[in-house]
């Protein structure tokens, strides 16, 4: 049976005001169904991607059992024409999957692909992005006026914006542009796995609103994927952003053969990098954070099983002659690594503060990447012991 059209599936939610108020005696007489069918939240998701349609599906799944949700989900689709010559969007929304993206994998009948940003995102008062970080600046400034006032955010980006002024954290992005309230939600996730409904753990990053975090963990929690929050928005974030520095660290060490020990050594020495480079930025993050799954469970996983672990590794059996661009599009089908782009990001912020000589695996990293140093080099840095250590929270240079 074909799904409805995305026209008369624009419908249901005007069909579901209208049942809600029919049964609801506490609804107010002058609400406007236009703007406020009832005190359920509608989520829209950015981003349809391995991740976004992941996160779509288990959104979904919840918003069908959870009575303070609107049942449909609204998942914006950056139009592709497959090449059957049919639309993405359209084909998601005949088969209920993104069979670019996550192929074998239903998302779920309320989950509604729509190639319309703006209209993806009316009403919605529970904003969901999982892009890559690059285009955010873009989308967001795309939105601006286009939301509801009152919308919360989060962000499952992995990467951030270098400016001059220094570092901007995605999260911050969204707030800044939108004018809206932006948690975190990162973790050790692969997509494809979490798909599959193989057991997973993810952070919620907040600041100051716990019911707001709850409300984000009460919308991404299954009996598989088991979300925890955490006051500490910044942490939660750069530990998802840096640790796909470290896993194009392990992916050089796989790539040259160098064995467990070396690359268990490469992650420990990339996770106090890590840590560091976040508590030099934010006074604010915690120690604690990077151990939760955002922190040491999420460098785990992928810099045994990422795409940018993939990735390094097939650029260091190549010798480091052929590009990361050509080995994406080689590798990825159509997917972004994330890796590289930070990595020349977090090498701006530490040339432009003068610590380069502070984190060597950092600045090696990003110096392999474009072909300044052979691969080789990532294990070579190790003799130069980083001039610092963080006592009791602050960093003490020494």
């Amino acid at each position: 049976m074909m799904a409805p059209s995305l026209e008369s599936q624009q419908q249901l939610p005007l069909q579901e005001e209208i049942a809600s108020e029919n049964i609801n005696n506490n609804v107010v007489a002058h609400h406007q169904p236009e703007d406020e069918s009832s005190t359920k939240s509608k989520v829209a998701v950015v981003g349809s991607g391995n991740w976004g349609s992941v996160a779509s599906k288990l959104i979904a799944s919840n918003t069908l059992k959870l009575p303070s949700f609107h049942d449909e989900v609204r998942m914006w689709v950056f139009e592709e024409t497959l090449p059957s010559g049919e639309k993405l969007s359209e084909v998601i929304n005949r088969t209920n999957e993104n069979v670019k993206y996550l192929p074998g994998i239903k998302l779920g009948k309320n989950v509604v692909a729509d190639p319309d940003l703006e209209h993806a995102v009316r009403d919605a008062t529970m904003l969901v992005f999982v892009t890559p970080h690059q285009f955010m600046e873009g989308i967001c400034k795309r939105l601006v006026g286009k939301i509801r006032k009152d919308a919360e955010a989060i962000s499952l980006i992995k990467g951030m914006e270098v400016k001059k002024e220094g570092p901007c954290m995605i999260s911050t992005l969204i707030s800044e542009i939108l004018g809206v309230n932006c948690c975190v939600l990162m973790g050790a996730n692969i997509a494809n796995e979490i798909a599959v409904e193989k057991f997973s753990e993810a952070t919620v990053g907040y600041r100051g609103n716990r019911d707001i975090a709850e409300k984000w963990v009460q919308l991404f929690n299954t009996s598989y994927f088991v979300v925890s929050p955490v006051q500490d928005v910044e942490g939660v974030e750069l530990c998802g952003t840096l640790k796909n520095v470290v896993a194009l660290a392990a992916g050089f060490v796989d790539g040259l053969d160098m064995g467990n020990n070396t690359k268990a050594a490469i992650m420990r020495i990339g996770l106090r990098e890590m840590k560091a480079f976040s508590k030099l930025l934010f006074s604010s993050v915690k120690d604690s954070t990077f151990f939760e799954s955002c922190g040491v469970a999420d460098l785990i996983t992928t810099c045994l099983g990422g795409r940018n672990r993939k990735c390094a590794d097939a650029f260091a059996r190549n010798g480091g002659k052929r590009s990361f661009d050509e080995l994406e599009a080689e590798m990825l089908q159509g997917q972004k690594l994330q890796g590289v782009s930070t990595a020349k990001e977090v090498y701006e912020v530490l040339s432009y503060r003068g610590w380069l000589e502070l984190f060597p695996l950092f600045t090696t990293v990003h110096e392999i990447c474009i072909g300044r140093l052979p691969p080789s080099a990532i294990v070579e840095y190790s003799e130069h012991t980083p001039k610092f250590s963080l006592v009791e929270g602050s960093a003490q240079f020494y």
